[in-house]
């Protein structure tokens, strides 16, 4: 899928680009596999903004999604392609032998009519689901477990795909290169679904006005530098002040590492992150 283009006959026209969803189904699925989904505007319980520039937009419905893959061994059968508005993949309904229907991010590729199903060993078909240990080297796969049975977590977005590189000599973990260049273990027994994750154009996409924005719930963001001093440390001085090194609205230099977890440190074999350090002296 990719994007469309509008003639200039307006200025917001001129530069928008918007996702072709020709080949989506036009009504909005079943009614079953969806919940209401209340607004927070960033907020968390206690009523404090911990998410910025959040809030209106269009209502929604949260998709109940199969992250898991767990029917092992029931054949399912393609009956659509549709918009989730919640994530930039779209979404398949698979309608399984026996009758359940289920939700999950759609792979490129996959087209209505496909017969796709998931077990501990299957054929490298896009859209089959299996466990890391029996998926070859060079494959890319998507909606990858971290743990067994927990739900996929990494190569959900639009685009993305997870490299697996091979099984570690231990047999217990297999090596994966993730879209962020993080190179990590994850445990054998977990699942993966082939293939990348469809909707690649979505980085292209050009909402052309404010108003756009403001229907999918993003509110304006203001600079530091024409803020108060006490509510940013950009804020503040005579004219234009001079920044210096620039740093996040709690005084956090930018770049600043925020990850403390060291009990998961041994699983990642090459970070994300290079070598030197921002703002490094050189």
């Amino acid at each position: 899928m990719g994007v469309k283009s509008f003639k200039p006959k307006t200025p917001s026209l001129r530069g928008t680009k918007l996702a072709d969803k020709s080949m989506l189904v036009k009504s909005g699925g079943p009614k079953s596999l969806t919940l209401p989904k209340k607004k927070r505007s960033g907020r968390n319980a206690q009523g404090k903004i911990t998410i910025r520039h959040q809030g209106g937009g269009f209502k929604r419905r949260t998709r109940v999604i199969d992250f898991k893959r767990d029917k092992f061994g029931i054949t399912a059968k393609v009956e659509g392609l549709y918009f989730d508005p919640n994530r930039s993949a779209h979404l398949a309904l698979l309608q399984y032998a026996d009758g359940e229907k289920r939700y999950i991010i759609a792979p490129r590729g996959l087209k209505i009519g496909d017969k796709v199903v998931s077990g501990d060993k299957e054929d490298i078909i896009v859209g089959n689901a299996m466990k890391l240990k029996n998926i070859p080297s060079g494959t890319l796969v998507n909606s990858v477990e971290i743990e067994p049975g927990k739900g996929a977590v990494f190569g959900r977005s639009a685009g993305n795909s997870v490299y697996v590189q091979g099984i570690d000599p231990t047999g217990k973990y297999v090596q994966v290169s993730l879209p962020s260049g993080e190179t990590r273990l994850v445990h054998a027994d977990a699942m993966a679904t082939i293939g990348q994750v469809g909707n690649e154009e979505a980085l292209n996409v050009k909402l052309g006005k404010a108003g756009r924005s403001r229907n999918l719930g993003i509110r304006p963001s203001v600079r530091g530098m024409v803020m108060h001093p006490a509510q940013h440390p950009h804020g503040g001085g005579e004219g234009k002040g001079v920044i210096g090194r620039a740093k996040d609205l709690w005084g956090n230099r930018i770049g600043t590492r925020t990850r403390n977890n060291k009990k998961t440190d041994r699983f990642i074999i090459k970070t994300r992150r290079p070598k030197t350090r921002p703002f490094a002296k050189k």
